[in-house]
C-alpha cells in the first residue's frame, strides 16, 4: 500500500521551509505533521521560534509556525513503506519541491529533517540560491540527545 504525504503548509511570507521525508504511521493516522508524541519536532521548533508549541492543539501549532514564517512539507509525495522508518521507503515519488520553493518569494532556507530528506531534497533543489540546511532527525528512532538536536536546529533562527 502506498503512503501519501500531506499538502504543504506554507505561504508567501514563509522564510524557512522544513522538509521531512514522509509522514510516519501515527502522523498519517492523525493526518497531522509530526503526529507521533515521541517525535521531538514540535519541541525543537518551540526553541527555534521561542514559543511553546507542545501544549497547543495541532491547528494552532500550524498557525504559530505560519506566524513565525515557517512552512512544512515532505520530499516524498508517495511511496510504499511498511512501518515508519525511512529505511523502509520503497518506490518513492517526490514532491515538486523546486516548484514550491520558486512560488515562495520570501523563502531563504530549507531545513531538512533528517538524512533521508536531505539526500533527496538537495538533489531536487540543486542550483538553488537557497541555504540548504541538514538537520538531525526529530524522530525518536534517531537517538542523538535532544540538546544536541536543538543546538543544530537553532541554526534556523538566522533565517527568520
Amino acid at each position: 500500500m502506498r503512503k501519501i504525504s500531506f499538502q504543504p503548509v506554507a505561504d508567501s511570507q514563509s522564510r524557512i521551509l522544513i522538509v521531512g521525508s514522509l509522514p510516519g504511521e501515527q502522523s498519517l493516522a492523525k493526518a497531522e505533521y509530526y503526529g507521533n508524541p515521541l517525535n521531538q519536532f514540535w519541541r525543537l521548533m518551540s526553541g527555534v521560534i521561542e514559543r511553546p508549541l507542545v501544549p497547543l492543539p495541532y491547528l494552532q501549532r500550524l498557525e504559530a509556525l505560519r506566524a513565525a514564517k515557517v512552512g512544512l512539507w515532505d520530499v516524498v509525495a508517495s511511496a510504499r513503506r511498511a512501518g515508519s522508518l525511512d529505511a523502509a521507503i520503497r518506490d518513492p515519488e517526490t514532491n515538486d519541491l523546486a516548484g514550491l520553493a520558486a512560488a515562495l518569494p520570501a523563502l531563504r532556507a530549507v531545513g531538512f529533517n533528517g538524512g533521508t530528506a536531505f539526500a533527496a531534497g538537495r538533489r531536487l533543489l540543486a542550483g538553488s540560491a537557497l541555504v540548504l540546511l541538514p538537520l538531525p532527525s526529530s524522530s525518536p528512532a534517531y537517538t542523538l540527545s535532544f540538546e544536541s538536536k536543538l543546538e543544530k536546529w537553532m541554526e534556523l533562527r538566522a533565517f527568520l
